[in-house]
């Protein structure tokens, strides 16, 4: 296995990025959509789904060559991988919000500044699982 600054600094890596990155701001953009009709804590899983629909094309069609696996058993794998990529932006998003940002800055920024560093955590632990798990080829 490539040392770990390896498995980041490569074109592959940036590809993911800017897809990721594109797919980050349609999760976070959504969230003020969806926040017009539920509140934030449920705001922030139907943004981060809306996310990972736009984020697994994006990752099928220009980051990650065709792997083993079915297209189910991939698109399977890609929903698994972002699960515990969900785990840790509501996790994070939901802490930052009502132990830190909500009390400094105010519902409306504190919880947006909270969904942001909860979206931008998972971008490395993501890579990995899915160039080794979704996406892997033998």
């Amino acid at each position: 296995m490539k040392s770990l600054s390896a498995q980041f600094m490569n074109k592959q890596f940036l590809k993911f990025l800017l897809a990721g990155g594109l797919a980050a701001m349609i999760n976070f953009g959504s969230r003020f959509f969806y926040s017009q009709f539920v509140e934030f804590k449920i705001a922030v899983i139907f943004a981060f789904f809306t996310g990972l629909v736009s984020g697994y094309l994006l990752a099928r069609y220009i980051v990650f060559e065709a792997g083993d696996h079915s297209r189910g058993k991939e698109a399977g794998y890609y929903i698994l991988v972002n699960l515990v990529a969900l785990a840790q932006t509501w996790l994070i998003s939901v802490v930052l919000a009502d132990l830190v940002l909500i009390s400094l800055m105010g519902q409306e920024s504190g919880e947006a500044i909270a969904h942001f560093i909860g979206v931008v955590f998972p971008v490395f632990t993501s890579f990995l699982g899915h160039k080794y798990f979704t996406f892997a080829s033998k």
